[in-house]
C-alpha cells in the first residue's frame, strides 16, 4: 500500500504542485513574519548593545506618566542639577556629567518644511564633547546660547552645512541658531537607527526641552579604575533611594530594546493575522484539490479494496500524500519566508539609516510554526476526501464513471447551523457580552461565519452561476462553458469560497470605513459650527503644534467670532491613561462644538477646574464640585474641582483643562484650533491672513471644512490600502485555487475533450469554453464576497451605532472594480488549462481508459 502511494504522488506530481503552492504562501508568511521581527528585534540589541557600550551607570529620572511603547510617547523624567554633586560625591563615582535627552527637536529643512521622521525620535540634546560614542565630523561643537550642532544624517536631510542659519521648533516657538558642527558616531555611522539629533549648550537645551534652568533627564556615571558597574549602580541607588532609575549600560541596552520589540510583537500579530487568512483560504484549495484527486480514482482505489486494502489503508493512504505535500510545502514555504523576511529587514535598516543588520539567523519559532501550519493545514483539508475515499465500495471498480454528487441537504442543513452559530458570537462580541475576550469572539464569530457560508454555497451555486453564464451563452463553447461551470456544484462552490473570503474581508472593511468616514463627515456638519481650522498631519507620537501666541492674534482678526485653541497630553488619572484637553477659551470651544451642561457650568475656567462629559464622569463618579486628581507628563500632580459636566457629543469628549496647566504637557504649544466667522465675511479673506501669522509654524496650515475633513479621514484610504495589499495574497491563493480546480478538470474530462474535438470544436473554441467556466466561477466567486462582505460590514456598522456610526455606506464603485477584477482573474486562471485543453491529442483522447 505504501508503494502504491508513493507511485501514486509521483504520477500526480503537476496536479499536486499548485495545492501545494497554497501552504507554501501561508507557510512564507507566517515564517517570514517571525523572521523579520526576529531579525529587526536583533538589529536593535545590536544598535543599542553600541549605543550603550561605553556606557557605566546611568541615573534616570522617573516619568511622571508611564506609556508603553505600543500606548504612545513617554516623556522623560527630570533629575534636578544638585542631585549631580551627590552623584559625584558618591566613592567609586570618576566622573558624573548631566544629560539632557528630550524627543520633540524638529529642524526646519533649507526648503523651509520641517524634516519627517517616519518613527525615530528628533532629540534635542546638550553638548557634553566628544566621546567613545560620538565625533565631530565638521566645525565645532556649540557654546553660545545661538549655536547648535547636528548629526550627520539630519544635516543631509535638512540640506545644511557649517555656518548656516537653521531654525528649529522645540517647547518654544521656532527659533533660529547658527549650525556651528556636524557630528556623527562611532564605526562611521551618521545617526543611530534614524535617530534626528541636534545638541545645544546646556542652559539652552534645559530651557528649551525641559521647560526649566536647573534639571536634567539623566546623569552619566563613569566608574573608577577597580570599580565594578553593578557596585557602582547598586552604591548610587542606596545613596539616591528610589526617586530615580539606576542601570547599568547593559540594562539600558536590554531595556531599551525591549520597548521597540513591544511594538514590534504588535506588528507580527497583524502579520499573522493576514497569513491565517491566506492559510484559511488554502484550505479551500486542498480540500478541492483532493476531493477531485479521490472522485479521478475511483476505479483506482475500488480495486485496492477489491484486492483486500481496508478502510484504514485507504484513509492512510490519502493522508500520507496530504503528509508528504505538507512537508515538502512547509521547507519551500520556510526558505521562501526567512528570503523574505531577512529582505523587508534589509529594506527596514536601509530606511532608517545606519540600523545594523541583524544578520542571517531563523528563529526557532519560524521552523516550528512553519511545519506545524504546513502539515496542520494539509492534513486537515485532506480528512474529509480520505474519509470519502475509504467509502469506496470494491463495486466502483467495475463502473466506466466516478460517483456521482451525493444529495446537498445534509451539508445544506451543516451550513445553516454552522452560519447561525457564527453570527451569534458576533452578536456576542460587538454589543459587549462576550467580557474580554469579545474581540476572539468577532474574530471566531467571523471565522465561523465564513466557513457556514462556504457550506451553503453548493446550494446557491447552480442557479446563480446559470445566471452569470448565460452572459457568455453567446456561442456554443460559452454555452458549453457555463454547463460545465454548473455540472458539479460543490467543486464549483468550494472554488469560489476561496476567492470569496479575500474578497468579503475587503469588502466588509471597506463597508466599515466608508460608513466610519461618512458618519464623521455627517457628525461634522452637525455638530461643528466653524469655518477655519488650524491642524496639521500627525506623522509620528507627537503632534504638530503652533505658537500659542497665534491664538490671540487669530481672534483679533476681523471677521473673526470665537477662535478656540486645543491642547492635548496622556495623564495618569487614578490607574487610567488617559488623553486630556486643554483650552484657552472655553466658551467659544462650547459654541463651537454645541456643548451643554448638565451640571455646574461650562462657560469658563479657572486655573483648578476642569471639565468633563457625561460618560467620563460616571466612569470616575465624578459631579460638579468633586476634586479630581491628575498627573500630567510634567511635573506634580494637579488636584482640580469640577466646573461642569456636559453632555456626551459624538466629536468631542474626556477631560477639558485650563490653558494655564499645559506648561506641564509633553508638548505645550497647540495642536489645533478652531475658528468661527462673523456671518458674511469671506473664508478665504480670512484664511490668506491665518496663513501668514502661521509662517513661523511649517508643521501646521489653516484649512477650510472641506479640507480639514480631507485631512482627518485621509488615514482611511491609507488602511484600506494596506488592507487591500495583505490580503492580496489570500487573492493570489484563491487564483491559484480556480487553476488548480480547472486544470484537474481538464484532466478529469480528457476523454469527453477529446469526443468534442472529435465532432467539429476547433481548438479556439475549445480555449474559449475552458475560460468562460473560469470567468464564471471567478466572478461567481466575487458576487458572493461582496454579498458577504457587505452583510458583515453592515453588521458591524449596526452594532457601532451608538459609537458614533450614524450613516451605513456601501462602496458600491469598489464593489463594481472588485467583480470586474474576478472576471479578469478568471481569464488569466484560465490561460494554462485552456492550452493543456486545446492540445489534447483527438485520438488518444477518444482511447482513453
Amino acid at each position: 500500500m505504501l508503494r502504491a502511494t508513493v507511485k501514486s504522488l509521483l504520477a500526480r506530481k503537476l496536479r499536486l504542485v499548485l495545492s501545494g503552492l497554497a501552504v507554501v504562501l501561508g507557510v512564507m508568511f507566517v515564517s517570514g513574519a517571525f523572521v523579520l521581527t526576529d531579525s529587526l528585534g536583533r538589529s536593535f540589541d545590536t544598535l543599542f548593545a553600541g549605543a550603550f557600550a561605553h556606557t557605566d551607570v546611568r541615573v534616570i529620572g522617573k516619568p511622571k506618566v508611564e506609556v508603553s511603547e505600543t500606548e504612545g510617547e513617554q516623556v522623560p523624567g527630570e533629575v534636578p542639577a544638585a542631585v549631580l554633586d551627590q552623584v559625584r560625591s558618591v566613592p567609586g563615582v570618576a566622573s558624573a556629567t548631566g544629560l539632557v535627552e528630550a524627543d520633540g527637536a524638529l529642524v526646519i529643512g533649507s526648503n523651509g518644511k520641517v524634516v519627517g521622521s517616519f518613527g525615530p525620535p528628533r532629540v534635542g540634546t546638550n553638548w557634553t564633547g566628544e566621546s567613545e560614542l560620538v565625533e565631530l565630523r565638521q566645525g565645532r561643537g556649540p557654546t553660545a546660547a545661538n549655536e547648535i550642532a547636528i548629526n550627520a544624517s539630519l544635516a543631509k536631510a535638512a540640506k545644511v552645512k557649517v555656518g548656516d542659519e537653521v531654525s528649529v521648533l522645540t517647547r518654544e516657538p521656532k527659533k533660529t541658531f547658527t549650525l556651528v558642527g556636524i557630528f556623527g558616531y562611532s564605526g562611521g555611522r551618521d545617526t543611530l537607527g534614524g535617530l534626528q539629533e541636534v545638541a545645544f549648550t546646556t542652559p539652552v537645551a534645559q530651557r528649551l526641552m525641559l521647560g526649566t534652568d536647573d534639571a536634567f533627564t539623566s546623569i552619566e556615571v563613569k566608574a573608577a579604575d577597580g570599580v565594578s558597574k553593578a557596585r557602582l549602580r547598586d552604591d548610587l541607588a542606596a545613596r539616591l533611594g528610589g526617586q530615580y532609575d539606576v542601570k547599568t549600560g547593559e540594562q539600558l541596552a536590554e531595556d531599551s530594546a525591549a520597548e521597540l520589540k513591544q511594538g514590534l510583537s504588535f506588528f507580527n500579530k497583524i502579520l499573522l493575522g493576514f497569513a491565517g487568512v491566506a492559510l484559511f483560504v488554502g484550505i479551500f484549495l486542498i480540500l478541492n484539490t483532493f476531493s477531485i484527486i479521490v472522485a479521478q480514482r475511483t476505479r483506482e482505489l475500488a480495486l485496492m479494496r477489491a484486492v483486500g486494502a481496508s478502510r484504514g489503508q485507504v484513509i492512510r493512504s490519502v493522508l500520507l500524500e496530504a503528509v508528504v505535500i505538507g512537508l515538502v510545502a512547509s521547507v519551500v514555504g520556510l526558505g521562501l519566508g526567512v528570503g523574505v523576511g531577512v529582505g523587508l529587514a534589509g529594506v527596514f535598516t536601509s530606511i532608517a539609516g545606519d540600523l545594523p543588520g541583524g544578520g542571517l539567523a531563523v528563529p526557532a519559532a519560524a521552523v516550528i510554526s512553519a511545519f506545524a501550519v504546513g502539515l496542520a493545514v494539509t492534513v486537515l483539508a485532506s480528512l474529509l476526501p480520505a474519509l470519502r475515499a475509504s467509502r469506496i465500495p470494491p463495486v466502483a471498480a467495475l463502473q466506466d464513471a466516478a460517483t456521482p454528487d451525493k444529495p446537498l441537504t445534509r451539508i445544506t442543513v451543516a451550513g445553516g447551523i454552522t452560519l447561525a452559530a457564527g453570527l451569534g458570537l458576533m452578536v456576542l462580541g460587538l454589543t459587549d457580552n462576550a467580557g474580554d475576550v469579545f474581540l476572539w469572539a468577532i474574530l471566531g464569530g467571523v471565522l465561523v461565519s465564513f466557513i457556514g457560508v462556504a457550506l451553503l454555497t453548493p446550494l446557491v451555486s447552480r442557479p446563480v452561476v446559470a445566471v452569470v453564464g448565460r452572459l457568455f451563452s453567446w456561442s456554443v463553447p460559452g454555452k458549453l462553458g457555463r454547463l460545465n461551470s454548473g455540472r458539479n456544484p460543490r467543486r464549483t462552490a468550494i472554488t469560489a469560497a476561496a476567492l470569496m473570503v479575500g474578497i468579503a474581508l475587503i469588502t466588509g472593511v471597506s463597508v466599515i470605513l466608508d460608513s466610519a468616514t461618512r458618519s464623521v463627515e455627517k457628525l461634522f456638519d452637525d455638530q461643528v459650527r466653524a469655518e477655519l481650522f488650524i491642524s496639521g498631519e500627525q506623522t509620528g507620537p507627537r503632534p504638530p503644534s503652533f505658537d500659542p501666541a497665534v491664538l490671540d492674534k487669530v481672534a483679533a482678526l476681523p471677521g473673526v467670532a470665537k477662535a478656540a485653541g486645543v491642547y492635548s497630553d496622556q495623564a495618569r488619572i487614578g490607574d487610567e491613561l488617559e488623553y486630556v484637553g486643554a483650552t484657552n477659551a472655553p466658551a467659544a470651544l462650547r459654541d463651537i462644538f454645541g456643548l451643554r451642561a448638565v451640571q455646574g457650568s461650562v462657560d469658563t475656567l479657572s486655573a483648578s477646574q476642569v471639565l468633563v462629559d457625561e460618560d467620563t464622569a460616571k466612569d470616575y463618579q465624578l459631579s460638579a464640585g468633586s476634586p479630581v486628581t491628575i498627573q500630567l507628563s510634567r511635573g506634580e500632580p494637579h488636584t482640580f474641582t469640577v466646573a461642569g459636566v456636559y453632555a456626551d457629543t459624538d466629536l468631542f469628549g474626556g477631560f477639558v483643562l485650563p490653558a494655564e496647566v499645559v506648561k506641564d504637557f509633553a508638548v505645550p504649544k497647540p495642536n489645533g484650533a478652531y475658528l468661527q466667522l462673523t456671518p458674511g465675511t469671506p473664508v478665504s479673506q480670512v484664511q490668506s491672513q491665518v496663513d501668514a501669522l502661521l509662517r513661523d509654524s511649517p508643521e501646521v496650515t489653516v484649512t477650510d471644512r472641506q479640507a480639514y475633513l480631507d485631512q482627518q479621514t485621509g488615514e482611511v484610504d491609507l488602511v484600506l490600502t494596506m488592507i487591500q495589499i495583505l490580503l492580496a495574497l489570500a487573492i493570489l491563493i484563491a487564483v491559484l485555487g480556480i487553476v488548480n480546480t480547472l486544470a484537474l478538470s481538464v484532466l478529469e474530462r480528457t476523454r469527453e475533450l477529446g469526443l468534442l474535438r472529435a465532432i467539429g470544436l476547433r481548438r479556439a473554441q475549445t480555449m474559449r469554453m475552458i475560460t468562460v467556466e473560469a470567468v464564471v466561477i471567478s466572478v461567481f466567486g466575487a458576487l458572493l464576497g461582496v454579498a458577504v462582505g457587505s452583510g458583515l460590514g453592515a453588521a458591524v456598522v449596526e452594532a457601532l451605532r451608538d459609537e458614533g456610526f450614524t450613516a451605513l455606506v456601501f462602496p458600491w464603485a469598489q464593489m463594481g472594480i472588485y467583480v470586474a477584477l474576478a472576471a479578469v482573474v478568471g481569464v488569466v486562471a484560465a490561460v494554462l488549462p485552456a492550452i493543456r485543453a486545446a492540445r489534447v491529442n483527438v485520438l488518444d483522447a477518444i482511447a482513453y481508459e
